[in-house]
């Protein structure tokens, strides 16, 4: 473990980030634009596929992080069985969800983090029951980094069954963290989305990270409270509310995690995902069987 992921073990989580966020959301002209060029220069940020490729247009470093692509910038994988990658990032794992009996599990529901840590889907969830319906079945964990377009868009088209707000810890959600840090998404704050689709449920968990506590859902707006309490959990069941295939859903305001559920028996993964390989929005995920 390096010295600054053993060092958030004790940092202020909350404090920082909201020092975090009031930098991200300042309109000083100065303030935004020396954020906004650190981050294009350090990370390598492609602005020219950006729906504003001028730097200096932006009011915020926050809405610079959150930019829109120019259409086309991203498509759809052509087969209509693809179920398609959320985010632009890197996997941090992906893989089968534990099974009883399953000689490479140590128990039911349990999911890979990296380095001989995991979680189960029950500690990520925040609810057996829900738990229950991934249970041998398929995830995919997709970290954004800093320089990546930030909004998540929906695998397949599903309808909004419930948001389930879960406060924890942020923890960094980097390479080394996630290698470090046992059972580091299911400590970290996250919303958990879950769908109804034509396959069955589908879950979109979307991750908090160190200075990263903001997520915005196109159906609620802003779904991380400054000092989250008790697990929140918002029905949608009945309202009909409908994302569409490679839609947007939600975005990060900072960088972080996204984790897809798929149940059993629904989908294979594409062969050629691996950890720590690059990926883009629309890419072939899975495909259905």
């Amino acid at each position: 473990m390096r010295p600054v992921t053993a060092l958030t073990y004790v940092l202020p989580h909350r404090f920082l980030s909201s020092l975090a966020r009031r930098l991200a959301y300042s309109t000083n002209p100065r303030t935004k634009q020396w954020l906004i060029d650190t981050v294009v220069r350090k990370f390598n940020v492609d602005l020219d596929e950006a729906l504003e490729s001028d730097a200096t247009r932006y009011p915020t470093f926050n809405a610079f992080f959150t930019r829109a692509l120019k259409p086309g910038a991203r498509a759809p994988h052509p087969d209509a069985r693809a179920l398609l990658m959320p985010a632009d990032g890197r996997i941090s794992e992906c893989g089968h969800i534990g099974r009883a009996g399953d000689a490479e599990h140590e128990d039911p529901g349990h999911i890979f983090q990296a380095k001989g840590h995991g979680f189960s889907v029950a500690e990520l969830l925040g609810d057996e029951d829900a738990a229950e319906k991934f249970i041998g079945g398929t995830f995919a964990t997709v970290y954004l980094s800093p320089r990546d377009y930030h909004r998540v868009h929906m695998p397949w088209t599903g309808t909004l069954r419930e948001t389930v707000h879960i406060p924890g810890r942020l923890f960094s959600v980097g390479e080394d963290a996630v290698g470090s840090v046992s059972k580091l998404f299911a400590r970290n704050e996250r919303v958990v989305c879950h769908f109804d689709t034509d396959f069955g449920p589908m879950a979109m968990v979307m991750v908090g990270a160190l200075l990263v506590s903001g997520v915005e859902t196109v159906w609620g707006g802003v779904e991380i409270p400054p000092y989250g309490g008790p697990i929140t959990v918002k029905d949608y069941r009945g309202r009909g509310f409908i994302v569409e295939r490679f839609a947007e859903m939600a975005r990060f305001n900072y960088g972080s995690t996204v984790i897809v559920l798929l149940p059993a028996g629904v989908a294979q993964l594409d062969e050629g995902l691996r950890p720590q390989g690059s990926v883009k929005l629309g890419e072939r995920l899975a495909t259905l069987l």
